[in-house]
């Protein structure tokens, strides 16, 4: 079976019972107002965000979900797959990666790279560098801003792969055998790597030293980002005091920074001024740091939540609780949430949904993406830019 038939029967492979334990993923603004009491809901509903990507996707000339299809397509990946098929009933967070990665019904895996092809068409060619005027152009998008954002896309997904790997120090009965465990590290750790690359081929073609340097300091950012996460998000360090600064730099080094020196990148391919490249970098930061806290306010604001549903403990609305609140009373609350050595996340939930913490994150939330439409002032008006507007807007309404 080649990986086109897989990829065809790949949802009824993955279809693995349960939620899979995954130990590899977590996650300034100086004034923050509070809005007062807010009970909306977030308006990044599955119909109006898809709408807003599909619509997007018109735009810059074929849908982002088939953008890494060439090395998706490959002999490795399809070997990779088939094994791949032998961690069905563990535990294990590739399969959910893989499931995501093959149906996608928030079309969110595939974002960073519509981005940056969404600015590349906004920004349109240089009008004072005309040397790259014999370069493709395609639904006018320069063919080396595609592969850029192909090369985008396979480094988050390479990140996505491997933060599936499991620590199996804390493997529990039901997470599945060991070998299997392992197993599926091995898969994580080499599918990974393969996909990192395939990117790195990818840069060296593109010719531009400059690009290179962005993307691997970004690629930089991005692990830097995640050791700090992971220092932080066991249950041990729930009560470090990290302030919102600090949370904010954490994020955008994990979350931001490879989409913003990715859009900057775009801009360096078609010989835009230093001034244009910051201003797509502006906009890439801020959507999103505004898409990651949109993100984690969900858990506390959806209508139907189960009392089970565990959040990030260093996310967004509980690092500002933790600021509002003081550290002294934050720990009070967090021993008060413990029932027999185990955190009662119901609990704790609506102690934090009583406080600033949730209203104070949609304002952060809002605060970015009114930077990141700042920055498209910037561009002239056209379907791109409205489109870039659109995601904006699509992550910032919670009314």
């Amino acid at each position: 079976m080649n990986l086109r038939q897989l990829l065809l029967h790949l949802p009824r492979y993955l279809g693995a019972s349960g939620s899979p334990r995954r130990l590899w993923w977590s996650p300034s603004l100086d004034t923050i107002s509070s809005v007062g009491s807010w009970r909306g809901q977030s308006s990044k509903s599955p119909a109006h965000w898809n709408q807003v990507v599909s619509e997007a996707e018109k735009i810059v000339g074929y849908p982002t979900s088939f953008m890494s299809l060439r090395c998706l397509l490959s002999d490795e990946l399809s070997n990779i797959a088939m094994q791949v098929r032998k961690l069905v009933g563990t535990q294990h967070p590739l399969l959910t990666t893989a499931r995501g990665l093959v149906h996608d019904s928030w079309n969110s895996l595939q974002l960073r790279g519509l981005v940056v092809l969404l600015i590349s068409k906004a920004a349109g060619p240089s009008s004072v560098n005309t040397s790259c005027q014999n370069y493709d152009m395609v639904s006018g998008i320069y063919s080396c801003q595609r592969s850029l954002a192909e090369i985008t896309e396979l480094i988050h997904t390479a990140l996505l792969v491997h933060r599936g790997i499991v620590n199996l120090n804390e493997l529990q009965s039901s997470d599945g055998p060991l070998k299997d465990m392992q197993f599926g590290n091995k898969i994580a750790i080499l599918s990974g790597d393969f996909l990192l690359a395939n990117a790195c081929n990818g840069l060296a073609l593109l010719q531009n030293t400059k690009v290179v340097e962005l993307l691997a300091s970004a690629l930089m950012d991005l692990v830097q980002g995640v050791y700090h996460e992971n220092s932080t998000s066991k249950e041990s360090y729930i009560t470090d005091d990290i302030g919102i600064s600090t949370w904010k730099e954490q994020t955008f080094l994990s979350h931001g920074a490879l989409l913003a020196k990715s859009c900057q990148a775009a801009m360096e391919l078609a010989k835009h001024d230093a001034e244009v490249q910051d201003m797509a970098f502006q906009y890439g930061k801020h959507m999103a740091m505004s898409h990651k806290i949109n993100s984690d306010v969900q858990p506390f604001i959806k209508e139907k939540t189960s009392d089970s549903m565990t959040f990030n403990l260093n996310s967004a609305p509980v690092v500002l609780h933790q600021e509002f609140l003081g550290r002294d009373l934050w720990i009070k609350q967090i021993g008060e949430a413990q029932e027999k050595g185990r955190l009662d996340y119901a609990k704790l939930r609506e102690r934090i949904k009583a406080g600033k913490g949730v209203t104070s994150a949609i304002d952060l939330c809002r605060y970015h993406g009114n930077k990141a439409l700042e920055a498209l002032e910037s561009f002239p008006p056209s379907e791109a830019r409205s489109a870039l507007e659109n995601i904006v807007f699509a992550v910032t309404r919670f009314s």
